[in-house]
């Protein structure tokens, strides 16, 4: 199909439509939600948690929490586990739990393929290495925001993370893929300021969570390589 990429080893596209359009001729699917979802993934999964993506903040979230045995982390920041990677640092090992939002959660719910992984800037090498293992065609799929109107909003954070994902995987890579990577490298020796300067960054230091911007920043630091077995995210 014209909009697959599919001459390419390496892809990367935005959002729902493109996961859609990937996924056919994808051997690995790679998620990419730095602010905050991937990031949260990482930081739980590496405490031996089991995370649980869904697509929505509504009564839903609770039912289906409890089809899963699975702890609902809060609809905000404001209390208990939540999206907020700081939340997640004393999580206990063994904990299921399920982080509802329509962006990274939403992609990873609705993702019809055996091998997903989330990654983030903090284990760019773990979830490529993991990646490469499973096979050669590997799309990498920055989630976006949303504006007000609930169109997807492609935001420069994700687009950092997937272009991180990509500068370490080796094969051929599509042009989107190429600018991607481009924009890692651009952005790689300042990634805590850039991270800070986006919308989404500033709006949550504006909410007093700049330590999970400062914990979404940090490059490389997790050897966790969350994977989705069996609708939950665990590590590798």
């Amino acid at each position: 199909m014209t909009f697959d990429q599919s001459g390419f080893a390496i892809r990367c596209e935005w959002g729902a439509r493109g996961l859609a359009e990937l996924v056919p001729t994808s051997d690995v699917i790679v998620i990419v939600d730095v602010l905050s979802f991937t990031t949260a993934v990482d930081v739980a999964t590496a405490r031996g948690a089991s995370v649980f993506p869904y697509p929505l903040k509504d009564d839903s979230a609770a039912r289906y929490a409890d089809s899963m045995h699975a702890e609902l982390a809060s609809p905000d920041r404001t209390s208990g586990y939540s999206l907020s990677p700081q939340s997640l640092l004393s999580l206990p090992h063994g904990c299921r739990l399920v982080l509802p939002s329509p962006n990274g959660p939403a992609l990873a719910y609705r993702a019809d393929h055996p091998v997903v992984f989330a990654a983030c800037l903090r284990n760019v090498s773990a979830v490529a290495r993991a990646a490469a293992s499973l096979g050669e065609k590997i799309s990498v799929i920055p989630s976006g925001e949303r504006w007000e109107t609930d169109e997807l909003r492609p935001c420069l954070e994700d687009w950092i993370g997937a272009g991180a994902v990509i500068s370490d995987l080796p094969g051929t890579r599509s042009p989107e893929a190429e600018l991607a990577a481009s924009a890692f490298v651009h952005f790689r020796d300042g990634l805590p300021d850039a991270l800070r300067a986006t919308g989404a960054g500033r709006e949550l230091i504006e909410r007093g969570f700049e330590a999970d911007v400062e914990i979404a920043a940090a490059w490389n630091v997790s050897h966790s390589a969350p994977r989705l077995i069996n609708t939950a995210f665990t590590a590798l």
